[in-house]
């Protein structure tokens, strides 16, 4: 039997790993892990928690690749499954934890998009990352996955309230880390221009 290269296309691929061809099962762990692993890195701040979860999410997807029926995209898919694993790496190491002082919180501004100059991307990436656990993953999940706050208290196990709380929080805290970014960037180009 002669070593199989998958370069038809991505059924193949599928049959393949549906064959159990430890070739076909690399390439697809190849081909969408660098994604999914950033993924991973935006619900997860430790990296060893995001390999693992991103190990462990492979390892259910090829357990799982006869359940994708090809309705969507294969990407998204794999997508919903490492988002599932990740989100269970959380509340296995209870790093997720229950903002409950609704009260004391006010709406704050309706998001980050308000700031006039364009972020690098990697600073911004940075900065979710630097969000408390539970404010990060209800930003994540609502900001860039688009998930409705019931949906991610659903996902959660909290209410709607407290998702909306998270999200509130995380939206201030991003606000002032981008203050802060602004400040330096203007100190910098002042600086620059005085000499």
């Amino acid at each position: 039997m002669g070593l199989t290269i998958y370069r038809k296309g991505e059924q193949e691929l599928i049959q393949g790993c549906r064959r159990g061809d430890r070739i076909a099962q690399k390439q697809l762990y190849e081909t969408y892990s660098p994604k999914m692993y950033g993924l991973c890195c935006r619900y997860l701040k430790d990296p060893m928690h995001a390999e693992d979860a991103l190990v462990t999410a492979f390892t259910r997807i090829l357990e799982k690749i006869e359940q994708f029926k090809g309705d969507g995209s294969l990407e998204n898919w794999i997508k919903v499954i490492v988002i599932r694993e990740a989100l269970a790496v959380i509340r296995k190491n209870q790093l997720q934890r229950n903002e409950t002082d609704l009260e004391a919180i006010e709406n704050r501004a309706a998001g980050i998009q308000d700031f006039g100059d364009p972020f690098d991307t990697e600073e911004l990436l940075c900065m979710i990352q630097d969000l408390p656990e539970g404010y990060r993953t209800v930003f994540n999940l609502y900001a860039i996955e688009g998930y409705s706050h019931m949906e991610i208290a659903e996902k959660l196990s909290i209410s709607e309230n407290t998702s909306k709380s998270q999200l509130s929080r995380a939206r201030a805290f991003l606000q002032r880390k981008l203050a802060q970014f602004d400040k330096m960037q203007n100190i910098k180009r002042n600086d620059i221009t005085a000499r």
